[in-house]
């Protein structure tokens, strides 16, 4: 199966998702999608819906930004960056976050396997008032 099809379809839902069109995962992702990240470990299309539906409820905006993408046989890994803008995080204003993901692709072009790595502290922890500089202070002591 040429992947570049169905991965060129995974690109562009991802940047025409919003809380209003979910269901266009139904399109990239098989009934039975095993998604995991650093904050959550989930199975099932359904799941899976639920799960953005949580994260998109208060996001003002969203998008990624995809490069480099490696294909190996039914396999893709791709670099991301993720900028969004959300009321309670960063006082409202943009972040931005890197990351990659694996996604497995089944026979039918759908993705049966997503796994996301990512630095779950920059995305949230850093983002919050009282949390925030705390956990910078204690990147930087591991960093010197």
């Amino acid at each position: 199966m040429a992947l570049e099809p169905a991965l060129e379809q995974f690109f562009n839902t991802y940047q025409r998702l919003n809380r209003d069109n979910l269901d266009l995962l139904g399109g990239i992702y098989s009934d039975d999608i095993r998604f995991s990240d650093p904050a959550h470990s989930l199975k099932g299309l359904p799941a899976l819906r639920d799960y953005f539906a949580e994260l998109y409820a208060n996001v003002e905006q969203i998008r990624f930004d995809f490069s480099a993408p490696r294909i190996s046989n039914d396999q893709v890994f791709v670099q991301w960056v993720m900028r969004l803008r959300h009321p309670r995080l960063n006082r409202g204003g943009e972040i931005e976050v890197p990351g990659i993901s694996c996604l497995h692709f089944a026979e039918n072009g759908l993705v049966d396997d997503h796994r996301d790595y990512f630095d779950l502290g920059l995305l949230l922890y850093e983002q919050l008032p009282l949390l925030g500089p705390l956990v910078r202070a204690v990147k930087r002591r591991f960093s010197a």
